[in-house]
C-alpha cells in the first residue's frame, strides 16, 4: 500500500492550481492525483473514483464560481464524510474560521501561508484530522467567548460525561474501536456506541468534528497547536 498522501487540488485559478501542483512536486511523500477548476467537476470526477485512488485530503478555495467553497464543502461533507478538507482563502476572518469548524474541516489556510506551513497543514490533517496554527486556537478561543456563538459552534444537548471525554481523548489519537475498547476494557460495540452518542450530543457528523471539539473545548491538545 503506497504511504503518499493523495491530494486533490479544487481552485478556479489556473496559475494557483499550477503553483500548488509544483510546490508538492518536490515532496516525496505527498502527491496531486486530482485537479478540478469547480466544484461540480470535481464531485463528478470523485464520484468516478475507485476507493484505492480516492485522495486523502482535499484543498479547496473558497471563492469559485457557480458554487464556491464553502457550498462544495457542505456536499463533500454529506456524501464523503471521511475525505479531510483544507479550506484556502485570502480572508482570514474569525467568522469564516467559525463557520470552517461548524462545517468540519480540518484547517484554515491563508493562501500567503509559506511552504512550511503548507506542508506542515498536510502532514498534520493525515495524521490528527485537523491542524491549527497558534493563532488559530486564539481566534477560537474568542469566538468561543460568546455564549451564543459556542451554542451555535456545536448544539451540545448534554454535557459530556467522563467516559465519554476518555472515549474522545482516545478518538483525537487516532485509536481504533477495539483499541479504545481494550484500553477501557469495555467492548468495541460499546465504544461504537458511545461514539454516536458523543456525535449526538456534540452536533458533529464525523470525527473530525469530535477532533474540534475536543480541542475547543481543552478536552484534547494535539502535539502541535
Amino acid at each position: 500500500m503506497s504511504s503518499q498522501i493523495k491530494i486533490a487540488l479544487i481552485d478556479d485559478e489556473q496559475l494557483i492550481l499550477e503553483g500548488i501542483k509544483m510546490l508538492l512536486a518536490s515532496e516525496k511523500n505527498l502527491s496531486v492525483s486530482l485537479t478540478a477548476d469547480n466544484g461540480p467537476d470535481f464531485i463528478e470526477q470523485l464520484e468516478k473514483l475507485s476507493e484505492y485512488d480516492f485522495p486523502d485530503i482535499a484543498l479547496v478555495d473558497v471563492q469559485m464560481k457557480p458554487m464556491n467553497g464553502f457550498e462544495l464543502v457542505e456536499i463533500l461533507k454529506e456524501k464523503y464524510p471521511d475525505l479531510k478538507i483544507i479550506i484556502l482563502s485570502s480572508h482570514y476572518k474569525t467568522s469564516i474560521l467559525g463557520y470552517m469548524v461548524k462545517l468540519g474541516v480540518s484547517a484554515f489556510l491563508p493562501k500567503n501561508s509559506n511552504k512550511k506551513m503548507f506542508i506542515e497543514a498536510i502532514t498534520m490533517v493525515h495524521k490528527n484530522g485537523v491542524f491549527f496554527t497558534a493563532e488559530d486556537h486564539q481566534m477560537l478561543f474568542t469566538y468561543m467567548n460568546s455564549p451564543v456563538k459556542k451554542k451555535s459552534l456545536f448544539d451540545t444537548e448534554d454535557e459530556l460525561s467522563e467516559r465519554e471525554k476518555d472515549v474522545v481523548r482516545l478518538i483525537c489519537q487516532e485509536l481504533t474501536n477495539n483499541e479504545i475498547g481494550e484500553k477501557l476494557f469495555i467492548s468495541p460495540r460499546t465504544v461504537e456506541s458511545h461514539r454516536q452518542r458523543i456525535l449526538e450530543k456534540i452536533g458533529a457528523k464525523n470525527t473530525v468534528g469530535i477532533v474540534i471539539y475536543a480541542i475547543i473545548n481543552n478536552i484534547y491538545t494535539p502535539d502541535k497547536l
